[in-house]
């Protein structure tokens, strides 16, 4: 419960204010990994494109018919955002991303023709804690008479600083040094070592997409 009531919370600072306190749980994960340890030193992986994720808990809505219930009786539509991808070219500066995603849509009652826009945000976050820009947008979902199915397509970009997103050169020559066998640091895994793990953080950013939710919206999903 403690687990679910922090990524509730987490969820809320992204879609409302200008801070997110640490890695949003079930974001990120191993794509966040930037090194790999080869024996002899550490091979950088990274680029300077963002990560490109949707945070846990903003990828599906739920509309009701009454806005007091909350009951599977009076669901009106369910959304989900799927096939996020994207491309960027992390050669340029600034290092420009564009996000594209479908979203899948059901309704309940299919009578008549419906029109349907959907809210959703596009953030740049840096590190894990700040947000460095915010968009919000909408998808527009089309329902034909007495279809229950709607496909609707959206796109979000980002403009991150290619300094910004480069590791210091100090930093970059300490995760690549050859180590050798019987030196003082040949123990010493430099990605454990405080300002390592600082300059990588500071230099990783995330493009976060996902709807743009109520406070009562984002409890429903947590509930489920």
């Amino acid at each position: 419960m403690i687990a679910k009531s922090r990524r509730l919370s987490l969820a809320k600072a992204v879609i409302g204010t200008t801070m997110l306190a640490g890695a949003l749980a079930g974001c990120a994960k191993n794509k966040g990994e930037l090194v790999v340890e080869d024996g002899v030193g550490v091979t950088a992986l990274r680029t300077a494109c963002p990560i490109v994720e949707i945070p846990e808990m903003t990828g599906d809505v739920t509309l009701f018919t009454d806005p007091s219930r909350t009951d599977s009786q009076a669901i009106d539509l369910v959304a989900s955002i799927t096939n996020l991808r994207s491309t960027c070219n992390d050669a340029a500066d600034p290092v420009n991303s564009e996000a594209t995603f479908d979203v899948l849509a059901r309704r309940t009652d299919t009578r008549g023709a419906r029109h349907v826009e959907l809210p959703y945000f596009s953030v740049v976050m840096r590190g894990g804690a700040a947000v460095v820009a915010k968009r919000l947008g909408t998808v527009a979902l089309d329902f034909a008479d007495g279809q229950d199915r709607a496909v609707g397509h959206a796109k979000a970009g980002a403009s991150v600083d290619r300094a910004a997103a480069s590791l210091p050169d100090d930093v970059r020559r300490r995760l690549s040094r050859k180590r050798r066998a019987g030196e003082a640091d040949a123990a010493i895994d430099p990605l454990s070592l405080p300002e390592v793990k600082k300059a990588i953080a500071s230099a990783t950013f995330e493009h976060l997409i996902g709807f743009q939710l109520s406070n009562a919206q984002l409890e429903y999903n947590a509930r489920r």
